[in-house]
């Protein structure tokens, strides 16, 4: 196994990146005001969205959901009030690119 240490490093963790979003294609972060704007959007085509809880200090919410071939993504304190025309799936965690 090779070490890479400096700017290799650097640019590898650069790749890592890009490769990740490329995997997952883009990725929108928006407010949960915004997220909820979205869901009402869509609530003919019952839209999903993807919950997990998290946090190591303080408790933290983040959703993901797809629109338009974007997916959205936003993170709140507090849990959202969710529609009743959402399918809520929960994970255990959700990791996005940064």
């Amino acid at each position: 196994m090779a070490y890479v240490s400096g700017a290799g490093a650097a640019a590898a963790a650069a790749a890592a990146i890009a490769n990740a979003i490329k995997a997952s294609g883009a990725i929108v972060e928006v407010d949960p005001a915004v997220f909820m704007t979205i869901l009402g959007r869509e609530r003919d085509s019952h839209p999903m969205v993807i919950v997990a809880q998290g946090g190591i200090i303080k408790t933290s919410y983040r959703y993901l959901t797809a629109c338009r071939g974007f997916i959205f993504y936003t993170k709140s304190t507090n849990a959202l009030m969710l529609p009743g025309y959402v399918d809520i799936i929960t994970a255990q965690k959700i990791w996005t690119p940064s």
